[in-house]
Order: structure tokens, then sequence, then C-alpha cells
């Protein structure tokens, strides 16, 4: 993989894929979107329209598929783990060939699984910050000021993963390798975890649940700190709070957005996978165990 020109697939194409690919795309680089046929036909049209402060309002010519059927350099992974095994049926392990499979999900078991199908060596889980939502097919809305990725991938040899990272970077989003994988997703999750959970079990935005519902998240906070910190992770809840404090009051998470529109949650990658970690490493996490209890009986 070259800086010069790559050829990037991109399966699920939504608010934080497509403004990847349309970046890329914009940039010079050849970008195959893999998505619904419907999708896909809107995009080989209309291409992605992405509006922009950070990357100005622009036009990205794209091609799209319903599954990848040549090698690529790279594919980029913006699906939700509710929709990842199916999703996955676009990217076939011979199409690939031996580009590299970079998933941006939240979580932090998916790398296993995805490696048992794709090879140890190239998949390169990835974490993004960014706010951005698909307001149409084809058409994103990025409202952050920045957009952040760190690579990651300890099995995947640094000059690959430098390669990448070069590519995205001369695209538009700051992006850095990461010498270590597992602190790399848990910084995420650590932070993600408390967030999500608590937001969406009470229904409300982050200012409501740093004053009306501290304690809990507090508790919530130093669970998920001890559990990082025992996988590997950094353990600072102190910091973590600090950056709740921090968020403008009204921020929600994508989880509690996922329930307000009625679409399948990721509990199960979030909050069932850091109480799968704690039980792994003997730590307790009762406030965790009941949030996610009660978001199960709630029928999420």
């Amino acid at each position: 993989m070259t800086q010069d020109k790559t050829t990037v697939a991109v399966l699920g194409p939504g608010g934080v894929g497509g403004l990847l690919a349309a970046l890329l795309a914009r940039a010079g680089h050849r970008v195959i979107c893999l998505a619904g046929e419907d999708t896909a036909r809107t995009l080989r049209t209309d291409g992605i329209r992405v509006r922009s402060g950070r990357f100005g309002d622009f036009t990205a010519r794209v091609e799209a598929d319903t599954e990848l059927r040549e090698p690529v350099d790279a594919c980029l992974v913006a699906v939700k783990h509710t929709t990842l095994a199916a999703a996955l049926d676009r990217v076939p392990a011979d199409a690939l060939g031996d580009g590299l499979l970079v998933p941006l999900l939240n979580g932090v078991e998916h790398p296993a699984a995805l490696r048992a199908r794709y090879g140890t060596d190239r998949v390169a889980p990835a974490v993004i910050r960014v706010e951005s939502t698909r307001v149409a097919p084809g058409v994103v809305a990025h409202a952050s000021p920045f957009a952040e990725v760190d690579l990651a991938g300890d099995p995947v040899p640094r000059a690959r993963l430098d390669a990448l990272a070069a590519t995205l970077a001369a695209a538009g989003p700051a992006t850095r390798v990461l010498d270590d994988e597992a602190a790399a997703l848990w910084a995420k999750m650590s932070f993600l975890a408390p967030l999500a959970l608590l937001t969406t079990r009470h229904g409300l935005p982050l200012g409501d649940i740093r004053t009306r519902h501290r304690d809990e998240l507090t508790a919530l906070v130093t669970e998920t700190a001890a559990v990082s910190g025992a996988c590997g992770g950094p353990a600072d809840p102190t910091g973590a709070l600090a950056r709740y404090d921090a968020f403008p009051a009204g921020m929600k998470s994508s989880m509690q957005r996922d329930a307000e529109a009625g679409r399948a949650l990721e509990l199960d990658a979030i909050g069932g996978a850091l109480l799968r970690a704690a039980e792994r490493h003997g730590v307790p996490a009762p406030v965790t165990a009941r949030v996610v209890r009660e978001l199960t009986d709630a029928g999420y």
C-alpha cells in the first residue's frame, strides 16, 4: 500500500463510513462502497455528499457494489455489531486478498472473531472519534470539529499500519498508530460503556446523568476502569469523570439514539463484553451487571 494511490473498500457507508469514503475519494483514491442494492445504486449515481464545518461541503464520486469482488488494499468496516454478521457476507475472505480489514467498531471482542475469519495478520482494529450522521443515503453530516483515528493491530506488520495511517491522515482525519491494541480498544471502551449504558438506561442526556445520577455514574466509571486496567487498558476513573464533566450537557450516546429510534442496541458488544471481561479477571462489577440486567429486562 502506498500513499499515492490506494484502493479502499468501505463496508457500511453511513455516517462514519460515508465520511471516510468521501474523504478518501476526494484525495484521489479508488473507493468501493459495499451496501445494499438500493444504497449502492444511489451512491453510483449521486456519489457521497458531505456537509462538514471541518472538511467543507463537497460531493465525492465513489464506486459501489453489494459485494467485494476484487482484492483491495484495505476494507474499512463501519457497520454496527448488530448487523456485523450479515454485513460480512459482503466481504468474502478470498476476494479481500491480502488487504487489511479495519473494523471501526465499538467493543473489544470483535478482533478475535474477525481474525478467525480473515487471518491473524490482516485485521487492524481502529478506534474513531467523530460525530457524523447519515441523514439520507449518500448524504453525510459531519458535526464535530474533529475526526480522529487510532489504528492498531498487534500481529499486523507495522509498515502496513503506517502506510494506511498516512493515507487516512492525508485525506483528512488525524490518524496515529498505537503500539498496544488492547490499550487502544479499552481506552474507548472504558469511556464509552458508562456513557452508553446510563444515558440509555435513564433516557437522559449526559448533563442529567452527571447531576441526577452522579453516584451511579461514579460507580460505573470505577468498575469499568478496574476492568480496563485488568485487561491492559487505562484505569483512570478520575480522569474519565473529568472528561464527562467537560462534555456538553445535551450530549447523547449513540446507544441512546438507537433506543429512541427503535433500533437494535449494541448492548451485548458493550455491556455484555464488559461483564465477560470482569468475570474472566475476577473484577467485581455489580452496578454494571444491574444496569445491563435492567436494560435487558426492558426489552433491549
